[in-house]
């Protein structure tokens, strides 16, 4: 009827299945549906990052030996420096983390290698050595340190754990030269091998071990390094 006072009537539209749907209706499930997909692939999206970025974190807890991330505090980097006193020849990090160490090393004026199993920590710290000027000399890669050869090294860095104390101990016994020290932080080796220095307390404790001493090539004279008090 015309002159009528009521809504219009609602517009109907034929599907191609021959169904009619209200025009609305339509519009509202198509906008329901467009958002459902937006917001599945934002949750997809976000699992997958934090798959990519935690797992390289989490892996080392899966290992046979787990060599976790910890940091060295700045007083073990120093104590690490100071081992390194008088020495020469290239330098390595057995698990570099943040690459911190390997920064120091290089700043001190050694040419110095970081191996690191997590690839976001190796691209961490080719990034801090950049910025810190010396990514000429620090150089970072993404290894096991169980496939890695170290007789080329005159300088060994460990922050180690205690599980892989013995088993490492055997493999530098075994690859490095007579002229090469390793440095522990954390832990000591606990087998036969005897620190030729110990400096620091506590958890800043760093013991510097001369290979040719544990060959029994050298004295075995443990020396704890004094601090020096300034006057």
């Amino acid at each position: 009827m015309e002159g009528g006072g009521g809504a219009p009537p609602e517009v109907l539209e034929e599907s191609h299945s021959g169904c009619v749907l209200p025009t609305s209706l339509g519009t509202n499930s198509l906008k329901k549906s467009s958002w459902g997909f937006l917001f599945t692939g934002i949750i997809g999206g976000t699992l997958v990052a934090v798959y990519a970025v935690a797992t390289p974190f989490l892996m080392p807890a899966l290992r046979k030996i787990c060599l976790p991330f910890v940091p060295a505090t700045t007083k073990q980097i120093e104590n690490v420096v100071k081992m390194l006193h008088c020495r020469r020849g290239s330098l390595v990090d057995i698990g570099s983390g943040d690459g911190r160490i390997v920064i120091a090393a290089a700043k001190a004026g050694f040419t110095a290698v970081g191996y690191e199993l997590n690839p976001w920590l190796v691209w961490y710290s080719r990034y801090r050595a950049w910025q810190e000027g010396v990514h000429g000399s620090a150089k970072f890669y993404i290894s096991d340190l169980w496939k890695v050869t170290f007789s080329q090294y005159s300088n060994v860095i460990i922050f180690g754990v205690p599980q892989m104390m013995p088993q490492l101990e055997e493999k530098l016994t075994l690859e490095l030269k007579d002229d090469a020290r390793v440095i522990g932080l954390s832990v000591p080796f606990p087998g036969r091998w005897t620190p030729d220095h110990i400096t620091g307390e506590g958890v800043d404790t760093v013991w510097a071990y001369d290979v040719s001493t544990v060959r029994g090539k050298g004295p075995r004279r443990p020396v704890r390094f004094q601090p020096v008090i300034q006057m």
